[in-house]
């Protein structure tokens, strides 16, 4: 049976993993008002996987005969003043989402809940390559700078980006 704190808690990353969607939408909508829709097909790509993540948690409480609650979603923010400022602000957003799916994982093992456990055992690894590759971004966007053409070559890039559910 799963515990009242872990059920309040998984239900709450349901949430943050819906946010989570929903900001890297608005920044693909952002991307596409410059006209760069590689990076907006990347961040369309990050919002399928985030919502993917709330699936695992949703598919979780389900499973374990728990209700699930939704909750309202925030507004996410529109705009940003640069491809690399939406992009440092998805590395940062992507620290929060770590330190929850630790926070998490304590829990869990302070309830002694082996099944949240091993979900949350995907999730860690799961976040190592968020941030990895957020930040392999925020570099390379950092070294481009100005550059036009390494912005055009980025953004080609990013294109391709596929998402694998």
């Amino acid at each position: 049976m799963i515990s009242t704190k872990i059920h309040t808690a998984f239900n709450e990353q349901i949430n943050h993993e819906i946010y989570s969607g929903y900001l890297y939408l608005s920044m693909a909508a952002y991307f596409i008002s410059l006209g760069l829709d590689g990076f907006a097909n990347w961040m369309r790509v990050q919002r399928m996987e985030e919502e993917a993540h709330a699936m695992k948690f949703f598919d979780h409480l389900r499973d374990r005969g728990a209700r699930i609650e939704l909750d309202a979603i925030d507004k996410p923010k529109v705009k940003w003043t640069s491809p690399l400022d939406a992009f440092k602000a998805a590395y940062e957003h992507e620290k929060f989402i770590t330190s929850k799916i630790n926070g998490l994982y304590k829990l869990a093992e302070k309830e002694s809940d082996y099944p949240a456990k091993g979900l949350l055992d995907w999730f860690v690894k799961e976040q190592v390559e968020e941030e990895a590759s957020t930040s392999k971004i925020v570099q390379m966007l950092g070294r481009i700078k100005d550059s036009g053409s390494g912005l055009v070559m980025l953004d080609k890039e990013l294109g391709k980006r596929e998402f694998h559910g």
